[in-house]
């Protein structure tokens, strides 16, 4: 069904780096939703944009993409939008597509696809400033009687040019203007007759031109799957289309390229005049010299990694104790109101309250690396730190588009995940997001503190400390490496990573505006997307670590430990009730799969309360023993309980559980195994629940592995 709409639907189209999406802010300011295109994961933007003083359109950002060849998910959704095929989705009444001043030529490539689609056009000429400091001339006049649509320069970041692009579009709205396209050769025009005569007429499919081309010029175009049309059929069609274009002379694979640019280029003929600032480019060479050297560019990005990953953690520390703290209260409150009904109230207290908690309090740090990775972009480092990572993904059958998902993964592997929809491989995209839950995420972070805090500082100092914490980060990181050589191996069968092609943009001095409202908009894609599922989760760990609620235990620990404050009485009895819960039960009857990695059974429901949220081990444990729900990784309390926790049955009886093995299994078993039902949510949308499952229980049983290992063998060396 197409949702209807009174309002005009305009739709903003570019090659990545041309400002487009600051085009969107500038035009629609803070009138916009971001939600999901239906079936798909792919973000769509909307806003609302006021056209002159009485006209309200809607402008849908399309994701960035340097052309329609349908192969990745953008391009897919890109080609659907514009076409009127996106489900719920209604064709656009008229598309601006944002050209980079500097790049005309390639970036009216995309133009060009778009017009094929027949949809009526404007072109926003932006980054306009840049191209007049580099001594770039455009003569925007000649360029649309040329083009057959109006052209406007535009600086998206100063909303220079918004009210000239708002007037040419509400005339455009009324004229209707398409860009002119190319006079395609004989064995073009009867290959794509040839498919609209087999699929269009035949089988009732309803596809324009700029689709049909692209099932003839891409191999396993994504427009074939949506056509119902039988696949088998759809392949022999599509075969004999291509076939015949072959026969008159022409790759199929190489046709449109080579044919759009011979149809461009003279249109540009007189349009640019360049007098280029030689002094500003070499300027620009001379940092790639040094950031893209294949030892210093390469020590620099490692610095610079560090820093950031420091920053992240003592600038977030000041606002998570606030957030703990304000957590802590309103419990309290909710407490001290629901005294009277027990279990109501440790349902809003520990798990309605605690939930939101649990995921509230790592907002500081998602933002904080959200801060830097849009500074990283915002400059143009990003795309150098990619290319520089391009080299060291290849052996493993990744390339450096999967850079960004992966480093974005340190925050939340959701968006990392999310990410990936720029990498048109369908096989390499898969990989990504396989092992980018190895990437070491926030919620990992209060387990690496708590027990390097208990074992390692105590013992060591904190520089060998500090040294520990940073080398957790990159466990994960260590064994994805490998794990995607593996899956390369099984998956694409060796075949090497498609060649990685990325423009290198200019560097640019941040905009407060843009980083603000990506820190926004991250931070709010993590509270809905993760934190409604890890609250859910926590809702459910708590009943399983509530229930079953015998009156005569709570009767049994008040007469043992009659002598006891009233506070200490409460704590024993959440921990009798907790070791009788369904959880405390299935933990105690798992804990041998775990004795060899050196748990008891307190441990181990620790850690099965900790699959849906990491960070739920940190409560569980100080409910288990007797210090109550609200205990952090800083807490003394709960690392002293740890050095006097004692083995309670089995050939260990008597003896300390906790040590440096111990700790150390524990953290390897944190940074590998997958305990976030968010991140496995996004998988199951994003891959299947196939996948999603077989992840889940891979890298648990990986993480099993590795923590055996490393208790057993530090346990002989300590």
């Amino acid at each position: 069904m197409v949702e209807k709409t009174d309002k005009l639907r305009i739709a903003l189209i570019g090659n990545p780096n041309t400002g487009k999406t600051s085009l969107f802010n500038a035009l629609t300011g803070l009138r916009q939703r971001v939600g999901n295109y239906s079936g798909v994961t792919v973000e769509k933007k909307i806003g609302q944009w006021g056209l002159g003083d009485t006209q309200t359109v809607e402008l849908i950002d399309l994701p960035g993409t340097y052309s329609l060849s349908a192969k990745s998910i953008d391009e897919r959704i890109a080609v659907d939008v514009l076409s009127g095929h996106m489900e719920g989705q209604p064709a656009p009444d008229l598309v601006i597509v944002v050209v980079d001043a500097e790049n005309l030529q390639r970036n009216l490539f995309l133009a060009s696809q778009a017009a094929e689609l027949d949809v009526p056009m404007v072109i926003a000429l932006n980054c306009w400033d840049v191209a007049e400091r580099k001594g770039l001339k455009i003569d925007c006049k000649l360029l649309q009687q040329r083009l057959g649509v109006p052209v406007i320069p535009t600086v998206a970041n100063r909303r220079r040019g918004a009210d000239e692009l708002s007037a040419a579009v509400l005339e455009a709205v009324q004229s209707r203007p398409k860009m002119i396209r190319p006079s395609w050769p004989a064995p073009v025009k009867e290959s794509v007759e040839l498919l609209r005569n087999e699929l269009v007429e035949k089988n009732d499919e309803t596809l324009k031109d700029g689709e049909l081309m692209r099932l003839l010029f891409d191999q396993n175009s994504a427009v074939r799957s949506r056509l119902k049309t039988p696949m088998v059929e759809v392949e022999k069609i599509v075969q004999s289309a291509r076939d015949h274009l072959r026969s008159g002379g022409f790759n199929p694979d190489a046709a449109e390229s080579l044919l759009r640019f011979r149809f461009l280029n003279p249109l540009l003929l007189d349009i640019i005049e360049r007098q280029a600032n030689l002094k500003k480019r070499s300027r620009s060479e001379g940092i790639d010299q040094l950031l893209l050297h294949r030892f210093w560019g390469l020590g620099i990005f490692v610095g610079m990694m560090y820093v950031v990953f420091q920053s992240v953690y003592t600038w977030a520390g000041p606002f998570m104790d606030l957030i703990e703290g304000v957590t802590g209260w309103l419990q309290g409150l909710a407490a001290g109101a629901l005294t009277n009904t027990p279990m109501l109230q440790s349902l809003v207290v520990d798990g309605v309250i605690g939930g939101v908690g649990a995921f509230v309090v790592f907002l500081p740090q998602i933002l904080i690396l959200f801060l830097f990775i849009a500074l990283l972009e915002e400059t143009g480092y990003m795309a150098r730190a990619a290319f520089l990572m391009d080299k060291l993904f290849q052996w493993c059958g990744l390339n450096g588009k999967s850079f960004v998902p992966l480093l974005s993964s340190y925050a939340c592997a959701i968006p990392g995940i999310m990410a990936t929809r720029t990498i048109s491989d369908p096989k390499t995209r898969m990989i990504t997001i396989l092992i980018a839950p190895l990437m070491s995420c926030s919620a990992r972070l209060p387990v690496y503190l708590l027990l390097i805090g208990a074992f390692v500082e105590p013992r060591y100092g904190p520089s060998i400390a500090g040294a520990v914490l940073f080398a957790m980060h990159f466990v994960g990181a260590l064994l994805a490496a490998p794990l995607a050589y593996i899956l390369n191996q099984t998956l694409n069968k060796g075949r090497p990573a498609q060649p990685f092609i990325m423009e290198l943009p200019p560097y640019r001095v941040p905009r407060v505006r843009s980083i603000s409202w990506r820190m926004y908009e991250s931070g709010k894609d993590f509270v809905v997307r993760a934190g409604t599922v890890i609250f859910a989760m926590t809702v459910i760990i708590w009943a399983l670590l509530y229930f079953p609620r015998p009156a005569e235990l709570e009767e049994n620990i008040i007469s043992q430990y009659s002598t006891s404050s009233e506070e200490e009485i409460a704590q024993e009895i959440d921990a009798a009730y907790l070791e009788q819960s369904y959880m405390g039960r299935f933990g105690k009857f798992v804990q041998p799969v775990f004795a060899p990695a050196g748990y008891d059974w307190k441990i181990t429901v620790g850690v099965l309360a900790s699959f849906p949220a990491r960070e739920v081990i940190i409560s569980t444990l100080g409910i288990t023993y007797a210090l109550g729900g609200e205990v952090d990784e800083e807490s003394k309390d709960l690392r002293e309980a740890f050095k006097r926790a004692k083995w309670e049955s089995g050939p260990k009886t008597g003896e300390p559980v906790y040590n440096l093995a111990v700790a150390l299994s524990i953290m390897v078993f944190f940074a590998l195994c997958m305990q976030c039902g968010a991140t496995v949510a996004v998988i199951a949308k994003e891959l299947n629940w196939g996948w999603a499952l077989a992840s889940f229980f891979g890298l648990t049983g990986i993480a099993w592995l590795a923590a055996v290992a490393v208790y057993q063998i530090t346990i002989r060396l300590i």
